[in-house]
């Protein structure tokens, strides 16, 4: 059995956060030939199970750079948290920097998770971030952390590479950035790649390949354990450089372009419409 692990945003979303027909078509083909499909995503579950792509779908759902992981009957499989003192001096740090910060919690993201925050302004965002009350977060009772993300405005990235130094070998955490404008800090449990490896083992499953797909510095970590990488047309540099495959944009369908002529695991559609 085949195993692909697909990021969401940047790769099998579109610039408008939606999974086109193509792409569609190419999962559920890919499904009935007896493939494993996970979606791999720094994304909260609230947020995946949004979409109506998803919501159609059984296949296991790996959220928040895979802190948390679903079966394909969305039942919880496994949690990885940040202790909430370990949360208070990161916080305390990124504050420090003048960063802004979202919390996403068991109980929600905090002021909000990342994809609503898509298209607002400077002024939006600066005001979000300076009236939240944080404190409030401790309050929740039963509190799991499971993610904190630095966020600045993409005129100063400088400042994403001060909190990557400033946090580097203090604490037992991941850090990744799914856009270079972010830092994304998790546990050291939760890894895109540790976490293919942990339900490969919990679910006594043995995949005779691991084919990723992804855009953002937060796939390096599928691409360290997958048999084949595969990157989008519009992934950083780095990124692409890390790959085994360099595919068309999520724009162009690029992850139903890899399946079908790249790798080729499915037939393509001119090959169909030639039959």
């Amino acid at each position: 059995m085949k195993c692909l692990s697909i990021d969401l945003d940047g790769t099998l979303l579109n610039s408008d956060h939606e999974i086109t027909e193509a792409s569609v078509k190419a999962l559920n083909e890919l499904q009935e030939q007896g493939h494993c499909l996970i979606m791999n995503t720094g994304r909260a579950y609230a947020d995946v199970i949004k979409l109506k792509a998803i919501q159609n779908m059984e296949v296991p759902l790996f959220c928040v750079n895979g802190s948390v992981l679903y079966s394909k009957t969305r039942e919880l499989l496994f949690e990885a948290t940040l202790s909430i003192s370990t949360y208070k001096k990161i916080f305390s740090i990124l504050k420090g920097l003048g960063v802004g910060i979202l919390v996403y919690t068991n109980q929600g993201g905090y002021p909000s998770t990342l994809p609503p925050l898509h298209g607002k302004t400077k002024q939006e965002l600066d005001t979000l971030f300076q009236e939240f009350n944080y404190n409030a977060i401790l309050e929740k009772e039963n509190l799991k952390i499971y993610k904190l993300i630095a966020l600045v405005h993409p005129d100063q990235l400088d400042k994403i590479a001060e909190a990557k130094t400033a946090l580097a070998g203090k604490f037992p955490i991941s850090m990744a950035s799914s856009f270079p404008n972010n830092l994304e800090i998790t546990s050291n449990e939760a890894h895109k790649g540790k976490a293919l490896l942990r339900y490969q083992d919990m679910m006594g499953l043995s995949f005779d390949e691991i084919i990723a797909f992804g855009d953002g510095g937060n796939d390096l970590a599928q691409f360290e354990v997958a048999t084949t990488s595969v990157a989008m047309g519009n992934a950083p540099l780095h990124v692409q450089q890390k790959a085994d495959i360099i595919t068309k944009t999520n724009d162009e369908d690029g992850f139903a372009y890899a399946v079908r002529q790249l790798l080729p695991l499915l037939k393509s559609e001119e090959k169909i419409m030639a039959n």
